[in-house]
């Protein structure tokens, strides 16, 4: 096997590789024995899904949407915001444009998953190299493994404090293990254990959990902005509280770290959407129904989000952004269980989808031999609890600028190299069977092509080298880690995103050889 790639001129035109299958419609397939049934770079979960089984229709999509999006940290990402100081326009405003921003990634990215059935991680070998794309890949699994560790531990918080209005005192009177009542604990575990036998049982499974799921969850948030709305006398004191920023200099300060932060929240599906869309009927699916699920949907719960937290403001005279804790100060019993019951549905539900689908196939491209999607979840579920996920939502600036915002700026860089090679390099074009083979095309110098490593240094270290933190707000010096960078920081996901395509473009632009032919 040779180290790098045999050379092709780049003027030369690729034909059509003939050990793959295009239908009418355009979706590809490799052609029987094409690709290995396992070995190095291969193994079930990575090959790409046969046209026969890619069904998800605009429903599917617009449902993994609703059932994602409908969960307590989005909900916290626009209650957040009040608590920051925004009034509920100004909140709306920013969460709503963001998702209109992360949309358009989340499409171009997405396209790759109907047209050739292949996962996120093997998407990134066509920029990376086969052995590359474990960089991105670990990024990926590393955000998306502390993701399920908040989430675990937020809904199971949630259960811990629901029973504890039910069962009274005695339960959250219990010896106290590692700072938490054991109870707390028995909650943390029973939850984090029924999402790992969820997600065991496969996709499919996950499928048909976010159909029914979605709806119900959403029943839940109205639920909630009916009774706060009947505590506070009607609608008129949830509308009525003003922004302590205003429309002017205190505003927007605020505004733009915050608007990075909520294409953050989302930043991690912009990379990997690709390993929900490969079971796509076809672009139109994964278009309309992405389309009509994330932007509509984050915009309306915002909306909720915002509207009940005002509402808490109105009542009880202080914003509780945490809807478990308003949810516990509900006085009968059947309340507090629907409560429970929309917290479990709502946890698992996003949890399951956004944030243990990606690690386990990342984490299974790391060693196919060795490990399958369902070992790659059961890791992501080890490594989720590992992080001390409670300590990045402790506070809104902690969760919303310092977790968000150096999340979206590193993962917007990726997205950026993902997008240029994809779209601009290789026109949509790529070789299916050779994205497994080590020699091939996608090989380059001992399976890395240094141009998108580079381009990932650079947007990375523009993205997040000036992250900052006021004082006593967060980890960082108020200066700026680089102090010369710390003007990009509020800025981190675009800044990142813009250097990282742009540089990737021109490094393969006038590179030589299969780097710039399209493949």
């Amino acid at each position: 096997m040779s180290a790098t790639s045999p050379p092709v001129p780049p003027e030369l035109p690729i034909p059509t590789p003939p050990d793959q299958l295009t239908a009418p419609d355009g979706r590809v397939e490799p052609a029987p024995g094409a690709i290995a049934s396992h070995g190095r770079y291969v193994n079930a979960d990575l090959r790409p899904v046969p046209l026969a089984e890619r069904r998800w229709t605009t429903y599917n999509f617009t449902a993994l949407w609703v059932g994602m999006a409908h969960n307590i940290p989005s909900w916290t990402l626009a209650s957040g915001l009040v608590a920051l100081g925004m009034d509920w326009r100004q909140a709306v405003l920013t969460i709503a444009l963001a998702n209109l921003v992360v949309l358009v990634p989340m499409l171009l990215t997405g396209h790759a998953g109907p047209k050739y059935g292949i996962p996120f991680p093997v998407l990134a070998r066509a920029s990376f190299g086969l052995r590359g794309a474990n960089l991105p890949a670990l990024v990926r699994a590393a955000v998306a493994c502390c993701w399920f560790g908040i989430q675990t531990w937020i809904g199971g918080q949630g259960i811990y404090v629901l029973l504890g209005k039910i069962l009274g005192g005695d339960w959250a009177r219990a010896t106290a293990v590692a700072g938490y009542p054991w109870t707390l604990w028995l909650c943390f575990l029973v939850f984090w254990a029924a999402e790992l036998a969820l997600i065991h049982r496969g996709m499919e499974t996950l499928r048909c959990f976010e159909n029914w799921a979605a709806p119900f969850v959403l029943v839940g948030a109205v639920a909630l902005l009916v009774w706060v709305a009947v505590k506070a006398g009607g609608f008129g004191p949830l509308l009525d509280q003003p922004s302590a920023l205003g429309w002017g200099a205190d505003f927007w300060p605020v505004f733009f770290p915050s608007l990075m932060g909520m294409i953050g929240f989302w930043a991690t599906l912009s990379l990997n959407i690709p390993d929900f869309t490969r079971f796509g009927a076809g672009q139109r699916a994964q278009v309309w129904g992405q389309s009509l699920g994330l932007p509509t949907t984050m915009t309306a719960f915002a909306l909720l989000s915002v509207l009940v937290t005002s509402g808490s403001q109105a009542v009880y005279g202080a914003p509780i952004w945490d809807p478990v804790a308003l949810a516990g100060k509900a006085d009968n019993v059947f309340g507090l269980l629907f409560a429970l019951v929309t917290v479990l549905i709502a946890t698992i539900s996003v949890n399951l989808a956004a944030n243990v689908v990606s690690p386990a196939y990342d984490l299974a491209h790391l060693a196919p031999r060795f490990i399958s999607f369902r070992t790659g979840a059961l890791i992501t579920g080890v490594v989720g609890v590992l992080v001390l996920p409670w300590k990045l939502t402790a506070t809104p600036e902690l969760y919303i600028f310092t977790w968000l915002g150096v999340v979206g700026g590193l993962l917007g860089t990726v997205a950026g190299i993902l997008i240029a090679d994809y779209w601009i390099v290789r026109r949509t074009v790529l070789d299916l069977a050779a994205l497994y083979r080590p020699g091939g095309r996608y090989w380059y110098t001992a399976g890395w092509n240094w141009r998108a490593v580079a381009a990932f240094a650079v947007g990375g270290l523009l993205a997040v080298g000036g992250s900052y933190s006021h004082p006593g707000k967060g980890p960082f010096p108020a200066d700026g880690l680089i102090p010369f960078l710390k003007p990009l920081a509020d800025y981190g996901w675009a800044v990142g995103l813009a250097a990282a395509l742009a540089l990737y473009s021109l490094l393969m632009a006038t590179a030589r050889g299969p780097a710039t032919a399209r493949s």
